[in-house]
């Protein structure tokens, strides 16, 4: 197992511009010309908030955020003084809230949607509210901000031209294992994120459901002060976290690896067992085929050469 600890430098509050601190209040809705802005917050460096964050945040009408003492506490980090409402819009209220939200689109306001950190409705609130807004036909656009998911892919080394984002594994020990077992056998590199008091337990679920040599990354703190990337094997990470870790939590795991395709005459007797349910020779022989990876012909022909 190897880490890396770049060194990350220390989160520094950035500085509205001064024709940012000009914009005192925002412009009167006008109706027909509201719109809903996701925009992605800093996963931990303030230095990663860009210009085009800031002056939304200062323009906006409405803004609606996960937690607003943190969205607070970050426009004073950034010395940000914003005029717009404020309101809080979180997993229990989100249905709730989108309905009211959408008409203030509809009545020409600007609506920012934030969640505490990184891209909304990305294992965050927004879902619910992009997708009411966009059921009325009304303009839905985004500011991009970092996230953790896709910068742990990138920091992984794993193969990233195919991927899946899976969120939060189950809490249950059971549903997780559950899921695992269905994963096992993924092509893509999954990202998950994890409680830094279950990583311990996810990864040795992993480890039983994929194998103890299946590479895999494990980022803690990306972009902060003590940002720690740990890569490995599965085996090598659930050791490595038996114990827990610290911080914000990112699992990248590698691609299960190719199968070779069994020899025709392996997997006759599955063609035989299907003709005796009732199914066609040719029939049964392109269904086994085709869950091994096989041509329909040549399992047939084996099947032939069996009899």
């Amino acid at each position: 197992m190897t880490t890396s600890t770049p060194g990350a430098p220390r989160p520094t509050p950035g500085k509205a511009s001064p024709a940012d601190s000009t914009t005192s209040t925002p412009n009167p809705p006008t109706p027909g010309e509201g719109e809903l802005v996701l925009v992605g917050t800093p996963i931990g460096n303030l230095g990663d908030a860009s210009p085009r964050m800031r002056d939304v945040i200062l323009t906006a009408h409405l803004v609606a955020a996960e937690d607003t003492r943190r969205f607070r506490a970050l426009c004073d980090r950034l010395d940000l003084t914003p005029t717009a409402r404020v309101l809080s819009v979180h997993d229990h209220n989100e249905a709730d809230r989108a309905h009211d939200l959408a008409d203030a689109v509809a009545a020409g306001e600007t609506v920012v949607l934030v969640s505490d950190a990184g891209m909304p409705a990305v294992s965050d609130p927004g879902y619910r509210v992009v997708k009411e807004v966009a059921g009325r036909g009304l303009p839905v656009t985004s500011v991009p901000g970092a996230s953790a998911a896709v910068t742990a892919l990138a920091v992984s080394g794993l193969p990233s031209d195919r991927w899946a984002f899976e969120g939060f594994l189950p809490r249950k020990p059971g549903e997780r294992r559950r899921l695992l077992a269905e994963l096992a056998d993924e092509r893509r590199t999954l990202v998950f994120y994890e409680s830094p008091h279950r990583v311990g337990d996810a990864l040795a679920d992993m480890r039983d459901a994929c194998g103890p040599d299946r590479p895999a990354v494990v980022c803690r703190e990306l972009t902060k002060l003590h940002e720690e990337v740990l890569r490995g094997t599965l085996d090598d990470l659930a050791r490595a976290a038996a114990d827990g870790l610290r911080g914000e939590i990112c699992i990248v795991l590698g691609p299960a690896p190719v199968r070779a395709a069994p020899a025709p005459e392996a997997v006759v007797d599955d063609v035989a067992r299907l003709t005796r349910e009732g199914l066609r020779a040719k029939a049964a022989a392109a269904q086994v085929a085709a869950a091994h990876g096989l041509r329909t012909r040549e399992v047939y022909e084996a099947y032939l050469h069996a009899e």
